[in-house]
């Protein structure tokens, strides 16, 4: 039988398993090429095959007429190569599709792949293949490990895999990061010393996060937001220390054999990692997992870097945050994820240079932060020197809310060199700025207060977020709630009507004057409002309010799926550029005004991706599908209109 060209094979997977995002690489065997196995058939060009490498035989495995196939079985087929070519394991040790009885069952069902002991006789490992685009059946799994008596079981799509040990015949006990090779026994995989630069920067950091969660956190009790991220802090401090203090570099974050003694290093990692990154937990704060919980965690993380990971890397970190975020956002309150697109395009638009400073006052998760830098790194900076000492030194984030603000410094941490300039505070209440902190909290904050104080602003040397004087501001602040809390008005013009203070305000009303005050004189303005605000007659206060403030540079609207599935609340981006000291304001001049059309979501807020003629996905250069969304080209349009009418940060 004829070979499938190469060019031709990627389309060829992408059909078998109706997933052209697949023809870019199963994840599981970067070291196999697919047109080594794929075949066509002479008699019927429109059939493909691989060739059984334990067997010898054909197997189907797709029809293009029929449109119908067997996509389990390329998985098969590429871990038989595995299992012989990188675990070392004789063909005559292997057996396929495999009879397995279950006590007096008539009908015997199959394993998919055995790998028998040195006696070629007992069961050692079975591996269960499925299709890429099929859930994981680990209970299949365990019976057909309980049936044989076999030690370790292998659940794999070709995109992730499941490693389950059972010390028969003892309960499931664990899992394991890896399997053992020829010669290696089971204890050989336990406390396997690693370097930092031995650590894999490439992985799918949402398949772990989802993995702790079904294996280790299902069923615990434990807050699952909270001790992910308590591992994922000890995990970072490790790398640190790794990277800059101990001899060889030398990770220890790994699995050991004693439980108790995993817990005992990851746990000391956590409170070290506490120390090193004050404001982030509280220091009496430990892992609440147990050791036996913190075990099975562990192998899904340890063979993976997260420092100096690469800007691609950096986005898959933010999309498994984005995981993470939907499991606990507060949409109620008025805190949800800002679609990275919708940050992409404000980005663009302000255009930040290496040399201004960029603040978020409601941070979350950190996109504004993280896209800011991706935007910097890629125009101006060429180092990593030059990259690591923009990302902790030129972007500042505040948030109240713990979950959201530990995602944005753990972003910042693996992005800026172990640093991070994301901060604890009510950005709307000047007197959370002047309350007792911890010596550790109190180092951070007046690095960001004095940095940007203006002394001739200053009462009785007290530092408040009015002297902040950053360059550019990107929000995307909490609509939900009033403020009726009277202390807290006072600090606004905009919650006084005819010289009297009102009985409340709009959150994010309060943030458009707070907005404002963080800017220096110059300095430009990205933020996320309700439609209302632009439209309703009652807020025409508000916006004479801005006409004296600041230039109004733009006003996107934003469909009404963007932010779905947290809410259908139809907003707006406004774009702003503060008046310099001594100009008088414009009373007429262009505003650029762009309506989107198409979100990139469909009414049920899942994310919806280009297609070809043919209804295949579209792919960019790295392999990733493209969001069907229009801010891209709404972002071209005002660049142009930005150069036409000569914009400062536009020339």
């Amino acid at each position: 039988m004829p070979t499938v060209k190469p060019n031709k094979t990627s389309e060829i997977v992408g059909k078998i398993f109706k997933n052209q995002e697949l023809a870019f690489g199963l994840k599981e065997f970067t070291d196999v090429n697919l047109e080594d196995v794929l075949y066509i058939s002479e008699q019927e060009p429109h059939r493909f095959y691989v060739k059984d490498l334990k067997s010898g035989i054909s197997r189907f495995v797709y029809d293009e007429n029929k449109l119908v196939g067997k996509p389990e079985e390329i998985v098969r087929q590429l871990w038989l190569h595995k299992l012989n070519f990188h675990y070392g394991y004789s063909f005559d040790r292997i057996d396929t599709e495999k009879s397995i009885h279950f006590g007096r069952e008539i009908h015997a069902k199959a394993a998919d792949i055995i790998v028998y002991k040195k006696d070629k006789i007992t069961p050692y490992i079975i591996v269960e293949v499925k299709n890429p685009n099929e859930k994981k059946a680990i209970d299949q799994l365990k019976s057909y490990l309980n049936s044989e008596g076999c030690e370790i079981g292998v659940w794999s799509n070709g995109i992730e895999k499941i490693i389950l040990y059972r010390p028969y015949p003892r309960e499931f006990e664990d899992s394991l990061s890896d399997l053992p090779g020829v010669g290696q026994t089971i204890d050989d995989l336990f406390e396997i010393k690693r370097t930092w630069k031995e650590l894999n920067p490439k992985f799918d950091f949402v398949e772990i996060i989802k993995h702790i969660e079904e294996f280790a956190l299902a069923g615990s009790g434990a807050n699952v937001f909270e001790e992910i991220f308590k591992i994922i802090y000890a995990k970072l401090y490790d790398e640190k220390l790794a990277r800059e203090r101990r001899e060889n570099q030398e990770v220890i974050f790994r699995k050991y054999r004693d439980p108790e003694k995993s817990y005992e290093v990851i746990n000391q990692l956590f409170k070290n990692a506490v120390r090193e990154w004050r404001d982030t937990f509280e220091t009496s704060d430990r892992i609440k997992l147990s050791p036996d919980r913190l075990n099975i965690c562990i192998p899904f993380l340890e063979k993976f870097r997260l420092f100096e990971t690469g800007l691609g890397e950096l986005e898959i970190i933010d999309s498994a945050f984005e995981y993470l975020i939907t499991e606990v956002s507060k949409g109620t309150k008025g805190q949800y994820f800002t679609p990275r697109h919708v940050i992409k395009m404000c980005v663009r638009m302000l255009n930040p240079k290496d040399n201004e400073y960029v603040i978020d006052p409601a941070c979350g998760s950190g996109g504004f932060l993280l896209h800011a830098m991706y935007h910097v790194w890629e125009r101006f900076l060429n180092t990593n020197a030059a990259k690591k000492d923009y990302a902790s030194k030129y972007l500042f984030g505040i948030d109240f809310d713990d979950n959201m603000r530990r995602i944005s410094q753990a972003l910042m941490l693996i992005a800026g060199d172990g640093k991070h300039q994301i901060f604890k505070r009510d950005s709307l209440d000047a007197r959370d700025w002047q309350r007792p902190e911890s010596a550790d909290a109190k180092v951070g904050l007046k690095h960001l207060l004095t940095q940007f104080e203006n002394p001739s602003d200053q009462k009785d040397n007290q530092l408040t977020y009015r002297h902040l004087n950053f360059d550019i501001l990107m929000t995307n602040p909490p609509f939900a709630g009033e403020n009726p809390e009277q202390g807290l008005l006072r600090q606004y013009l905009l919650a006084k009507k005819d010289g009297k203070l009102k009985n409340n305000v709009e959150r994010h009303i309060l943030f458009i004057e707070r907005s404002l005050d963080a800017i220096k004189p110059g300095g430009r303005l990205a933020i996320v409002l309700p439609q209302g605000v632009l439209n309703n007659t009652n807020m025409h206060t508000i916006r004479e309010w801005l006409f004296e403030k600041a230039r109004i540079l733009a006003v996107v609207g934003l469909h009404g799926n963007t932010f779905k599935p947290h809410t259908g609340t139809k907003t707006s981006v406004i774009f702003l550029q503060k008046w310099n000291e001594n100009e008088e304001p414009l009373k007429d001049y262009p505003i650029f005004m762009a309506v989107s059309k198409k979100s990139g979501k469909d009414n049920s807020g899942d994310y919806v991706y280009k297609k070809d003629e043919k209804g295949n996905y579209k792919h960019a250069p790295r392999g990733r599908k493209i969001l069907d969304h229009d801010l891209d080209k709404i972002a071209e349009a005002f660049i142009n209109f930005a150069k036409e009418q000569s914009f400062s940060f536009w020339r």
